[in-house]
């Protein structure tokens, strides 16, 4: 029997159980009947638990996942390695010990990768579709390296909602469900009136958070989709975009940094981490995401920061010491001036074919200090590599290509920001 049939019989033996325990929740939920459908969902646990799948020699279920997730690289076959962590909590141990993480893999395998660290040794690229008409996005992985393509892996959609003063972008998890009361809402980005400043909200906690409040009614969440949509989620402030005025109207690009709350300095040195990365959680894949209870926010930062921008890119003179515990800064990649083109250009090495002020490529606003290249110390350390690089290549096509230590969430929310209206910047 090959892996792939192993995976597909897994995947029906166990999909109509999914299917009917997820009924049996809502069904306690609106009729009121939950000391049934705890006691039909405890039953189906001891069937899971005791089927042959369940009861799999150690040695061989790990050597079996190991192959499984070595042959099946790339989506859609990627699914079977999902069906793996989804039939029960051996089954789920294994596969969060051999599926490594994207930092280290640079493979998006479960919904939690979304909001881990991208790959340390190459670019993770995806593609942006923007409909103009629903006022929505929706991001794509790419499987395969034509540009304009109709087909990839789904990963996460934005609605953009225009208030009185600002500019609002949820994302969601859900191609077609994108709210904030839905439970596939994992953030959002707003802007300030000018679109200038934005700031990104996450739906988890930063590592930077000393004091989370007691679990109690305002984090309780509900697996079911149905139940009432005023159940309040956190709003975590892990980023902070500004965009440089351009009120004269000068010639040439815009001008962007990102202040990382949520990525330390000290991310980009050797050895470095992005610290508090989210795990794969003991619950059905489906819900790696729903099943983290959230307390209200402890975002200081409601307000947009009246910070000039030359004092946002000046944190690089600072002490080196001092700079390793501050959040990481990005800015965006001078271009060069063409003058046979008669217009700015970046190399974005094939993956952006269509000029647009949109285009852009993020650097890490702070440099090394001046050494000889050695062994220990590359010509290129992570600090000059492009961390996130974002333009057009089609009628509202636009390719994303994003590596360590942005993650798909954050770089996709960073893109959203270059879609909004700036009068006062170009």
């Amino acid at each position: 029997m090959s892996f792939r049939s192993i995976a597909r019989d897994i995947r029906d033996s166990f999909g109509s159980l999914s299917r009917r325990s997820f009924d049996v929740r809502l069904s306690g939920h609106h009729r009121g009947k939950s000391h049934g459908s705890f006691h039909e969902l405890d039953d189906q646990h001891l069937v899971v638990q005791n089927s042959r799948w369940a009861n799999l020699p150690p040695e061989l279920l790990f050597d079996v996942i190991k192959r499984l997730e070595e042959s099946e690289s790339t989506w859609p076959a990627r699914k079977h390695v999902v069906s793996c962590a989804s039939v029960c909590r051996s089954w789920r141990i294994t596969c969060k010990e051999i599926v490594r993480n994207p930092e280290f893999c640079g493979k998006l395998t479960f919904p939690v990768s979304l909001k881990q660290p991208g790959h340390r040794d190459g670019t993770i690229q995806c593609f942006i579709k923007r409909d103009k008409s629903n006022l929505t996005y929706h991001l794509f992985l790419c499987l395969s390296p034509a540009l304009l393509v109709e087909n990839g892996k789904f990963l996460l959609s934005a609605k953009r909602t225009r208030r009185t003063t600002c500019t609002e972008y949820v994302i969601s998890m859900d191609a077609d469900n994108i709210s904030r009361s839905s439970s596939t809402y994992i953030g959002k980005l707003r802007s300030n009136f000018l679109g200038t400043k934005f700031i990104i909200y996450d739906t988890q906690p930063p590592h930077t958070c000393s004091h989370i409040p007691p679990p109690g009614r305002t984090s309780r969440r509900f697996y079911s989709k149905k139940v009432s949509p005023k159940v309040p989620t956190g709003n975590y402030n892990i980023s902070q975009i500004t965009y440089e005025l351009n009120v004269l109207g000068t010639r040439g690009p815009r001008r962007m940094n990102c202040i990382m709350h949520s990525i330390p300095m000290s991310s980009l040195e050797p050895g470095g981490v992005v610290p508090g990365q989210p795990e794969l959680l003991p619950r059905s894949l489906e819900d790696s995401f729903r099943s983290i209870s959230f307390s209200k926010s402890l975002d200081h930062s409601t307000e947009f920061s009246s910070s000039r921008f030359s004092e946002i890119a000046g944190l690089s003179n600072e002490d080196d010491n001092v700079n390793k515990s501050r959040p990481l800064v990005l800015k965006n990649k001078s271009p060069r001036w063409h003058e046979q083109l008669q217009c700015w250009c970046l190399n974005f090495r094939g993956r952006v074919t269509v000029a647009s002020v949109k285009n852009f490529q993020l650097i890490a606003a702070t440099q090394p200090a001046a050494t000889a290249p050695t062994t220990s110390h590359p010509a290129q350390s992570d600090h000059d590599k492009i961390i996130l690089q974002f333009g057009k290549v089609g009628k509202d096509m636009f390719t994303m290509d994003y590596r360590y230590p942005l993650s798909a969430f954050q770089a996709f929310a960073i893109c959203l920001s270059s879609f909004d209206t700036k009068l006062a910047c170009e």
